[in-house]
């Protein structure tokens, strides 16, 4: 249904009309947009389904183009590609919007996660398991990829996000399309979080929903991220290049 993605766009869509494309790079690990006020933002690359060595068809005709025309790809209904380049476009117009509630607070820790916390990871977040672990709570894993030892298969995923007491969900389910049925899989959570650097800081598209959080990042050093794309890096070469905060939302706040 895509209907976060719609939400992004029809909020952003006076801020687009306005700004033009400067760069794009779609590299291995992340996409990345730049716009000419010098603002930039990034999102996942998913794996291409190509037959051929194009694996996108607008390559060389994005750069200079509105932003809303690159934005108006979030809601594509096909290419989780062409989602990336959305969503990397609606981060780089979300990085030029004030959020006066944002906190450098390191989100995991303000969960204050207990052993009687049943924790729902959507999506393999490395650096922050050994974290929640040492909390002594309940830690299930949801993963797409079935080469990842030690998730759930998808009934019991759906199982552990129904009776889950936190959720952490990763951005890029905006992405490969799982959002809405990971949302519509949730119980009744005391938080859920929707984190990583493809995360759109926009408390106004998740409003209604159960999402409490989003901890997501903003470009510091556009140059610097636009080259660690290019060159197939990802989140950890990114993160000196990068502010990471936590956005709170009114009803989880």
């Amino acid at each position: 249904m895509l209907t976060i993605q719609r939400q992004l766009v029809d909020f952003l869509a006076p801020w687009a009309a306005d700004s033009l494309v400067s760069d794009v790079r779609i590299g291995l690990g992340y996409t990345a947009v730049a716009l000419e006020s010098g603002h930039a933002g990034v999102a996942w690359t998913p794996k291409s389904e190509s037959h051929s060595c194009t694996h996108f068809s607008s390559a060389g005709s994005l750069t200079g183009r509105p932003a809303s025309v690159l934005l108006s790809m979030l809601c594509h209904t096909q290419s989780p590609l062409a989602r990336a380049v959305g969503l990397a476009t609606a981060n780089a117009l979300l990085s030029a919007r004030p959020n006066p509630q944002a906190t450098s607070d390191e989100v995991i820790h303000s969960l204050a996660l207990t052993p009687d916390d049943r924790v729902a990871m959507v999506g393999h977040f490395a650096p922050v398991v050994a974290n929640i672990q040492k909390s002594g709570c309940r830690l299930d894993i949801l993963e797409l990829n079935p080469q990842r030892g030690g998730t759930l298969c998808p009934e019991e995923g759906r199982t552990a996000l129904a009776q889950c007491s936190v959720a952490i969900i990763t951005g890029t389910s905006l992405i490969n399309g799982t959002f809405d049925q990971v949302l519509a899989d949730l119980g009744s959570p005391r938080a859920a979080v929707l984190l990583g650097p493809s995360s759109p800081l926009c408390t106004e598209a998740f409003l209604g929903t159960k999402i409490t959080h989003i901890a997501g990042a903003r470009v510091r050093d556009m140059a610097a991220v636009l080259r660690v794309v290019s060159e197939g890096g990802g989140t950890m070469l990114m993160k000196p290049h990068l502010d990471f905060v936590t956005l709170p939302l009114c009803q989880g706040a």
